[in-house]
């Protein structure tokens, strides 16, 4: 019995390590260094309605244990890549899900309803950490009754499995989460970056052209785990989690399936070791063996259970 192999969303996949969407661009480029059809499914860079050139430099910091990056979406759009990049990546035996993100509704619908006809698009993944231009500029993932209408709009544009990866920029995790399972989306990614800032102190002003930006890196795995912890402790297994937020090893990726995850995603890792999916893979199975495990989904949430168990 293959320890890994499992069904989520009525797809199958090789293993439970994905990669995160904006750390491994459209997978073609790391397909130059290994097979991408090792890996259980890849997120590829978030995709708009028209190309977007990005944020003008700085773009990118190095921070203590991470980094903050301010991108500002860059991409062709969706049209090229359904034309130019997935044709490529379709020959691949691993699963595809597309980040989709808009600046208002309609365009989130838009992105949606494309990919939704798109041959090889296993999957969506709503980033709803953008700014609501119709809205005062606050984030999507930020309110609960905004987040609602978009999930519910888009869960009857698409067929394919639609999952929300939350903002933990919010008060508390669980309002949005209990807006996307209300509104009947397959699965929950936690967690995106947080808000922060860098200041040159030599310039003595903020290194980053757009000031804020997203924090990411393991200084952000606790604030992960907490939320995947808080999230599954209320839902179970009623709705699948996917981990993301600080995995650099196989150490971090138990972590967030202990507290609930049942896949993660691989993200800043990416950039400063481009294998360390695979070696996670490795590690996992290698950790399954040393602990007699039938099944990686066996640990899935048992740091839930052992509480119990020793209360």
């Amino acid at each position: 019995m293959d320890k890994l192999k499992h069904t989520l969303f009525g797809l199958e996949f090789k293993n439970p390590v994905w990669t995160a969407s904006g750390t491994f661009s459209y997978g073609l480029e790391v397909a130059k260094i290994y097979d991408l059809s090792s890996l259980g499914a890849i997120v590829v860079k978030g995709l708009s309605l028209r190309p977007r050139k990005g944020n003008m430099p700085d773009r990118i910091v190095e921070t203590p244990a991470g980094m903050l990056n301010s991108i500002g979406l860059q991409n062709p759009g969706v049209d090229y890549f359904i034309n130019e990049t997935l044709p490529k990546l379709k020959k691949y035996d691993t699963k595809i899900f597309a980040n989709v993100f808009g600046e208002d509704e309609e365009e989130y619908l838009a992105v949606a309803e494309r990919l939704d006809k798109a041959d090889g698009v296993h999957g969506l993944e709503l980033n709803v950490s953008c700014p609501n231009v119709k809205k005062g500029g606050i984030a999507f993932g930020t309110d609960p009754e905004v987040l609602y209408e978009l999930v519910s709009k888009m869960k009857k544009i698409t067929n394919k499995p639609l999952l929300v990866k939350l903002s933990p920029n919010v008060g508390n995790i669980l309002d949005t989460a209990d807006a996307c399972v209300s509104a009947k989306a397959d699965g929950l990614v936690l967690i995106n970056t947080l808000l922060g800032v860098a200041i040159d102190v030599e310039r003595e002003k903020p290194i980053l052209s757009t000031i804020t930006g997203g924090l990411s890196g393991p200084a952000i795995l606790p604030i992960a785990v907490r939320m995947i912890w808080q999230v599954y402790q209320k839902y179970g297994n009623k709705i699948p989690i996917i981990g993301v937020g600080g995995i650099s090893n196989c150490q971090d990726a138990l972590q967030h399936i202990l507290a609930g995850a049942s896949a993660i995603q691989v993200g800043t890792a990416n950039f400063y070791d481009p294998l360390a999916p695979l070696k996670i893979i490795e590690d996992l199975k290698k950790h399954l063996d040393k602990k007699g495990y039938v099944h990686y989904k066996q640990l899935i949430g048992k740091a839930h259970r052992m509480i119990i168990k020793e209360a």
